[in-house]
């Protein structure tokens, strides 16, 4: 049953006292914080968020609250209760200080609500415009910094972001700003038609694949509801419309953003519907819009059981109602319910998602993509490859292979050119491309994909397959992964196989594999002289000499030996020796005359050093040699 619900409620929600006709509740989604107010505050404000931390104070009832919000770092709290008026209140240890309270007045404008900035710094918006304001309590005073205006139906804000979205028009013209410390910066504006102005309640913003995001509910012709994404990451960060969500549902909807995800929540069906915008769609041509449809069939919440208070000491357990009327969301991934006091995050589980959506290289993509998919990932390419293999899966595996070997050679690419930059010009590389989310690589395939299948028959397609890829991407094998695949190579008495990727430096060329095929040349004749030719492309002619030396190829061995800087220093008595049991006098005689000439242009005379203990050498030349010419 688990496995058909990719989408559910954290299992221990913040509790707080539900709405009543004494007790109020808001929402701060910058600080994440829910107050709940009873009796105005007279009898106590409680505030809960994302810290085990829990703030409770009383303060007097001065009339209705509309908005109640704690600076960043909870020492000044802010009230709005009128449309002309916020107060702030100064805090100490958790509790309000008896007669510090300062007044924001708007001048002539109607106050449509605040956000905080930064700690002392607070944009009020106003459907006059944004008036950024700090807060001196040491100084008794607010002193305004900043200040544009505009004509303001209603606004949306993202603290994620740091921009808000400011209506005018009815919603027909939606400007985004960008507000930061001291600063207010206003975003080329988007037009809306008449017919298609934006009530607040379908808009929604929202940080994307880390652009700033503006997401809206509209009604097609069809009366069918798209969620249209325009992303401020055109010229001046200007707002363009990128993707179109196809819900292909008519009714309420609400927008949640998951690991960048766009998660929409149907209420009449009671189920909620999964979009990436990082995958593809239909593109059209002409405005280069992307068209995108669920990546599933939408499907439900899972079921939530909530223990509720009661006489009896066990309490009592009611299941919740999902896409209850009485939900309000916020984001990234916040669902509170008011009546019932509960505030949850919505959690997005992979392992399901990995079986309900079948297209496999669909699954790769939308898994690279992931915070926490490379270990779906990887149990992904393990039952690609495994024990369910079939041929014909052969096209899947090789696009599965080239998907995440896109990711890895643009990773190596990054850590290059990180790499060589010179110390006055390196710079640490931006968050967004310091890595990617998930990096499958070489050592990543050997240990946790290809070892599980080592002792089957496919291993070797399959290898084989993965070498291609990256050969195309142009990443080398590393050692482990080159080791891996000769073996299954020889196994398979694939020669040719392993000959052309050596010859073409597919594998990892190096000392230590060389010597491998070197421990495996007994196999087959071939693989010796392929071992041959891996450390002549790595200039290692001292191993090369001694595998000569070892297959009684001497005269092989000191012809490449005298190339070697130190040819005037070779060891005498090795070479001799080596030629002495072939019992090829003619071999014999060479190797011996070549040293004698050594000597004779080093020292002057044709003699050994003592040092070189040639002795048994000599004598075994003048038994061959002398003895004959004497005879003769």
């Amino acid at each position: 049953m688990d496995l058909l619900y990719y989408l559910e409620l954290c299992a221990n929600p913040i509790r707080f006292d539900p709405v009543s006709h004494l007790t109020n509740v808001f929402f701060d989604d910058s600080n994440k914080q829910v107050f709940a107010v009873r009796s105005g505050g007279a009898t106590g404000i409680v505030v809960k968020g994302p810290s085990d931390t829990i703030h409770t104070f009383c303060m007097d009832d001065q009339g209705p609250i509309r908005s109640i919000k704690f600076s960043p770092d909870m020492k000044i709290l802010a009230i709005q209760r009128t449309d002309v008026c916020v107060e702030f209140i100064n805090f100490a240890n958790g509790q309000p200080i008896p007669n510090e309270m300062l007044q924001f007045r708007g001048k002539n404008a109607q106050i449509f609500g605040f956000v905080w900035i930064a700690n002392r710094e607070v944009a009020m918006i106003s459907n006059g415009g944004i008036e950024l304001c700090q807060v001196h309590f040491d100084r008794r005073q607010l002193k305004s910094v900043k200040s544009m205006n505009t004509t303001v139906n209603w606004f949306a804000w993202c603290p994620h972001g740091n921009f808000a979205l400011l209506a005018s028009s009815s919603g027909a013209i939606l400007m985004p700003v960008l507000i930061k410390q001291g600063t207010i910066t206003k975003l080329p504006r988007l037009e809306m038609s008449n017919e298609r102005s934006v009530p607040e309640r379908d808009c929604t913003l929202a940080m994307i694949y880390g652009t700033p995001s503006i997401l809206i509910l509209q009604p097609t012709q069809s009366r069918l509801v798209e969620v249209v994404i325009y992303m401020l990451n055109g010229p001046g960060l200007a707002p363009r419309k990128c993707h179109v969500l196809r819900l292909g549902h008519t009714g309420r909807f609400a927008i949640n953003i998951i690991d960048d995800l766009v998660i929409v929540h149907h209420q009449a069906t009671a189920t909620s519907l999964l979009f990436d915008v990082a995958q593809t769609g239909e593109t059209d041509p002409i405005s280069k819009v992307i068209y995108h449809h669920p990546i599933i069939p939408g499907k439900p919440l899972r079921p939530f059981s909530l223990k509720l208070p009661s006489i009896s000491l066990d309490g009592q357990t009611v299941n919740c109602t999902l896409y209850s009327p009485d939900w309000v969301l916020f984001q990234p991934n916040i669902v509170i319910d008011a009546k019932l006091g509960c505030f949850w995050y919505v959690e997005l589980k992979l392992k399901p998602l990995c079986t309900l959506v079948t297209d496999r290289v669909r699954l790769v993509e939308f898994l690279l993509q992931r915070t926490q998919g490379k270990t779906h990932l990887l149990a992904v390419l393990r039952e690609l490859v495994g024990e369910n293999y079939r041929g014909t899966l052969l096209p899947i595996i090789e696009s599965v292979f080239n998907k995440i070997n896109t990711v890895y050679k643009s990773w190596i690419t990054k850590e290059l050119q990180n790499q060589t930059a010179t110390p006055s010009t390196a710079k640490p590389l931006p968050k967004s491309t310091a890595a990617p989310r998930v990096l499958i690589d070489q050592a990543d395939m050997h240990s946790q994909v290809f070892s599980a299948i080592a002792e089957t028959e496919q291993i070797g397609k399959v290898l084989m397959l993965y070498l291609q890829s990256l050969t195309v991407h142009g990443i080398a094998a590393q050692h482990d992964l080159s080791k891996m695949i000769v073996c299954e190579l020889i196994n398979g008495n694939l020669i040719p196989a392993l000959q052309h990727v050596v010859e073409h430096s597919l594998i990892s060329e190096s000392k230590a594999l060389a010597c491998f095929l070197l421990s495996l040349s007994k196999i087959h004749p071939t693989i010796g002289q392929i071992a041959l030719d891996m450390l002549a492309k790595l200039n290692a002619n001292e191993i090369i000499t001694e595998v000569l030396l070892g297959q009684g190829k001497v005269i092989d061995a000191l012809r490449l030996a005298k190339t070697l800087p130190d040819a005037d220093l070779l060891p005498a008595r090795k070479y001799l020796e080596a030629a002495m049991k072939t019992e090829d006098h003619v071999v014999f005689h060479s190797v011996y005359m070549h040293f004698v000439q050594r000597n004779i242009r080093l020292r002057g005379a044709p003699d050994f050093a003592r040092g070189e203990l040639c002795g048994e050498y000599v004598q075994h030349y003048l038994r061959l040699f002398c003895s004959r010419s004497s005879s003769t």
